[in-house]
């Protein structure tokens, strides 16, 4: 067999760079199983293009171990598609989040990418329980109880009153992502009470996007996950419209003007 023709130069036509669709930044832990799947189904891919990046981290997940990614923060956020023009980047990673404190995340992604507003699980799940009107919360973890006490720290100093908490104990985020939807339901219902106005369900990895709903029509209340909470504001930072059925009450609520202006430069 040869080849018997010479390679022609096909005419096209460029599209704009500035495409209509907003552009998304994340940095996700390379054990994540469970965020890409989730953003899939609630950021609309017609109204924006999720670029996602991997940052090292191997488990346990204790705080130490969280701690070891606030050095590479800049470094990863400067591999997000250099040059597009972002509308928000998460750093996707809610106990890191609460344990580096979410003032020194931002500084190091804004290191390398000046000007973008930087979401962290941790400040818009709390963005997202003030657009609900809630104050006093129950916390359910699948983490150690170690690597839980500085998430709800970090929630109290945020103005949050943490009434009741739970964890599942776990050490292995890839663990955290097999936890039953059973499990979780059934965790978050033990934990109600007539002071409870809001239920959180920590972490990236655990799969608690799917049980909002059934958790909210048992106990009447509103049930804020980090990557539902982190995708909403992403969502809001981007200017999308609509909302995706089926994840929860959060996607009623506007962003809070003070949250925006917060994560803004």
């Amino acid at each position: 067999m040869a080849v018997n023709s010479k390679i022609a130069l096909a005419p096209h036509k460029l599209n704009r760079a500035d495409c209509d669709l907003a552009r998304i930044g994340v940095i996700v832990l390379e054990t994540d199983l469970t965020f890409e799947r989730d953003a899939a189904r609630l950021i609309d891919r017609n109204q924006a293009v999720l670029h996602m990046t991997r940052i090292s981290f191997e488990n346990p997940t204790t705080p130490e171990r969280l701690r070891l990614m606030g050095p590479q923060l800049t470094e990863c956020a400067s591999r997000l598609v250099p040059g597009a023009n972002l509308s928000g980047v998460a750093f996707a990673c809610t106990a890191a989040s609460a344990t580096i404190g979410n003032h020194a995340v931002t500084a190091a992604i804004a290191a390398a990418l000046p000007g973008v507003p930087v979401v962290t699980p941790a400040s818009a799940a709390v963005a997202g329980l003030v657009a609900l009107r809630t104050k006093r919360v129950a916390v359910l973890t699948p983490y150690l109880e170690e690597t839980t006490e500085p998430l709800l720290e970090c929630f109290a100093r945020d103005g949050l009153d943490i009434v009741q908490a739970a964890c599942f104990g776990l050490e292995d985020d890839r663990d955290m992502a097999r936890i039953s939807a059973e499990s979780i339901i059934e965790a978050a219902s033990a934990m109600d009470s007539r002071d409870v106005e809001a239920v959180f369900l920590s972490c990236t990895a655990m799969p608690g996007v799917d049980t909002i709903d059934r958790i909210e029509a048992r106990l009447g209340k509103p049930v804020v996950t980090s990557n539902q909470a982190l995708c909403w504001a992403l969502a809001g930072l981007a200017g999308l419209r609509g909302r995706p059925k089926g994840f929860g009450q959060l996607f009623d609520c506007a962003l809070p003007s003070e949250f925006v202006a917060q994560v803004t430069p």
